[in-house]
């Protein structure tokens, strides 16, 4: 998979559960990357930006 232009980010509460964190690149147009923290050269999701957009919304309500 092409990651050419990703900007990783970690969420600002990540430093508070001991390193289990998720890094996400959503900078891209046509696609929303998300990898673990802690294997940043193991496997790489991708999700549709609207598709994430929903599991963000749904995320936060709970």
């Amino acid at each position: 998979m092409d990651v050419t232009g990703a900007r990783w980010r970690k969420s600002t509460r990540s430093g508070t559960n001991g390193g289990n964190c998720v890094e996400v690149a959503d900078n891209l147009s046509d696609r929303v990357l998300v990898r673990d923290s802690k294997d940043r050269g193991g496997g790489i999701l991708a999700f549709d930006p609207v598709a994430w957009r929903a599991f963000v919304s749904l995320a936060k309500q709970h």
